[in-house]
C-alpha cells in the first residue's frame, strides 16, 4: 500500500476548527504542524499589513497516508471546509519510517 504526504496550507483562522475535525477523524493516525509564511499573487487573499509585508500568515499541516485514506481526507474537507481557502498538495512518499 502506497503512503502519501498531503500538505495543508491553512489560514489561521481555520486553524484551530481543522485540528479538531483531524483528531475527531479515526482514520487518521497524527498528523504534524507548523506555522509558515505564504508568499505570492495572491493579494485578494491577504490583509493590508500582509500585503505590506508581502507575507501571509498560515498553518501548514502534514500528514502521512494512505492513498485512498488521503482522498478521502481531501473529499472531507471540501464538504467541510470548502471556500476557507485551505490549499493543499498530495505528494507519493518515496520511503519512510523511524530511525531507532
Amino acid at each position: 500500500m502506497q503512503h502519501h504526504l498531503l500538505h495543508l496550507i491553512v489560514p489561521l483562522q481555520a486553524e484551530d476548527a481543522l485540528v479538531e475535525w483531524l483528531l475527531e477523524r479515526e482514520d487518521i493516525p497524527g498528523f504534524t504542524s507548523s506555522a509558515v509564511a505564504g508568499h505570492g499573487s495572491s493579494e485578494r487573499s491577504m490583509t493590508t499589513a500582509e500585503q505590506v509585508a508581502g507575507r501571509s500568515r498560515r498553518v501548514m499541516f502534514m500528514l502521512l497516508l494512505p492513498e485512498e485514506t488521503a482522498q478521502a481526507v481531501l473529499a472531507g474537507l471540501g464538504d467541510e471546509f470548502g471556500g476557507s481557502g485551505i490549499h493543499y498538495w498530495l505528494v507519493p512518499a518515496i520511503a519512510y519510517g523511524r530511525l531507532v
